[in-house]
C-alpha cells in the first residue's frame, strides 16, 4: 500500500543532489569557527535574512531557547501567543533552562494584537517579573499556517518600541510565509531583533536550524549554544545540506501551498470534515470533524495509507511538504472522497 506522508514537513527527506553536496561537503572545527560550510552557511543566511550575523544551531527548540534566554532573561516574562509552539512544545525550556516565564496571549490567526498585549506588560514594581521581550511565530503552526501581515508587524514592532521590548521572532516556517506574503525574508526579519528559521522542515535538509541577529547577539549566543551542547565540530556534512536547501528549495514551496489548498478545499467539501478555508495560507490545515471523531477517522485514513495527526478530539492536522507531489495530492483527493 502507497504511504502519503502528510504528518509534518519534518518527515522531509533530503534528496540525491542534497545528499551529493553532504558528500563533497568541505568540513573542519565548527566549534573554533574553522568550519568552511557552516561558515558559508551562517553568512548566507545573514545576507538572506539581512541580519549581521548568523548562528548554525543543531533545532529549532535550541534557537528559540537560546534567543529567550539572552532577550528575555531570567526572572522575567516573554509575551506569545497562546498557541505558540514555544509553549506547548518545547518541553517547558523557556522556564526550565532560560528562566523566564511565557504569557499566554489571545489572537486571530497567531497575531497577537497591540490592544491585548498592552495590559500584559510589566515593568514598574520591584516584587514583580517584568516584561522584556515579545516573541512571534511565522508562519503560525497552531493557527493553521497563518502569516503575520506587514501591517501586523509594523504594529508590533511599534508597540515594542513603546515599551523598550525585544522581538524575537520564531520563523521555522519563515520561507513558507514569504512564499504566501511576497515579502521577502529581510524585510519580514527587519521588524524583529533577532529571528530563527529551520533548514528540517519545508526545505528539505536533514537537520538544523539558524539563529540570526546582531553580531554582539549572536557572539552571546554561541557561549549560550556550547553551554547547552550544542557546540558541533565538522558540521559542515549537516550544513552543506542547508546551503543547499536555501539556494534550491525556497522557489518550489508555492507547490506545496498549492498542493494544500487544494487538499483543504476537498476537505471541506466532505460531509464529515469543515475547513476554515480563509485560514489556508501556506501548507498547514486543520480539518474539524464532530467532537470526540477525530482520532478513528484518522485510524480510517492511515488504513488507506494517508498519514495525519489527530492533534484533538475534533481536529485532524495535515502539512504538504516536498515528500508529496501534486499527483499524490490528486490521489489522497481520491481517496478523502471515498473513505
Amino acid at each position: 500500500m502507497k504511504n502519503y506522508e502528510l504528518r509534518s514537513d519534518t518527515f522531509t527527506k533530503p534528496a540525491e543532489a542534497m545528499r551529493k553536496a553532504i558528500y563533497n561537503a568541505e568540513v573542519g572545527d565548527d566549534v573554533y569557527a574553522e568550519d568552511p560550510s557552516v561558515n558559508r552557511l551562517q553568512d548566507l543566511s545573514s545576507e538572506i535574512t539581512g541580519k549581521e550575523a548568523s548562528l548554525y544551531v543543531p533545532s529549532g527548540s535550541m534557537a528559540n531557547l537560546i534567543a529567550l534566554y539572552i532577550l528575555g532573561g531570567r526572572g522575567n516574562e516573554v509575551l506569545m501567543h497562546e498557541q505558540a509552539h514555544t509553549i506547548h512544545h518545547e518541553v517547558g525550556g523557556a522556564a526550565a533552562i532560560a528562566g523566564c516565564m511565557p504569557i499566554s496571549v489571545p489572537g486571530d490567526r497567531g497575531v497577537m494584537k497591540r490592544s491585548l498585549m498592552e495590559p500584559m506588560v510589566k515593568k514598574d514594581d520591584y516584587d514583580i517579573a517584568h516584561t522584556t521581550l515579545i516573541e512571534i511565530e511565522n508562519t503560525h503552526n497552531f493557527a493553521g499556517g497563518t502569516c503575520w501581515k506587514k501591517d501586523d508587524l509594523k504594529e508590533v514592532r511599534s508597540f515594542a518600541d513603546d515599551n523598550s521590548l525585544k522581538i524575537h521572532m520564531d520563523g521555522a516556517r519563515l520561507f513558507n510565509a514569504v512564499t504566501a506574503t511576497g515579502m521577502s525574508a529581510a524585510e519580514i526579519s527587519s521588524y524583529t531583533d533577532s529571528v530563527t528559521f529551520c533548514l528540517s522542515k519545508g526545505l528539505g535538509a536533514p537537520m538544523g536550524s539558524m539563529l540570526c541577529g546582531d553580531k554582539e547577539y549572536i557572539a552571546r549566543a554561541k557561549v549560550i549554544r556550547k553551554m547547552l551542547g550544542g557546540g558541533m565540530r565538522q558540521a559542515g556534512i549537516a550544513a552543506a545540506a542547508g546551503i543547499y536547501a536555501l539556494e534550491n528549495n525556497i522557489f518550489r514551496l508555492k507547490e506545496d501551498h498549492d498542493n494544500c489548498r487544494k487538499l483543504a478545499e476537498t476537505l471541506n467539501s466532505l460531509s464529515w470534515a469543515s475547513v476554515d478555508l480563509d485560514k489556508v495560507e501556506t501548507n498547514i490545515v486543520f480539518a474539524y470533524t464532530e467532537p470526540g471523531k477525530a482520532a478513528s477517522i484518522n485510524e480510517k485514513m492511515a488504513e488507506r495509507g494517508i498519514r495525519a495527526i489527530a492533534t484533538a478530539s475534533n481536529e485532524i492536522r495535515f502539512v504538504t511538504s516536498l515528500m508529496i507531489s501534486a499527483q499524490e495530492i490528486d490521489q489522497v483527493c481520491e481517496i478523502l472522497k471515498d473513505l
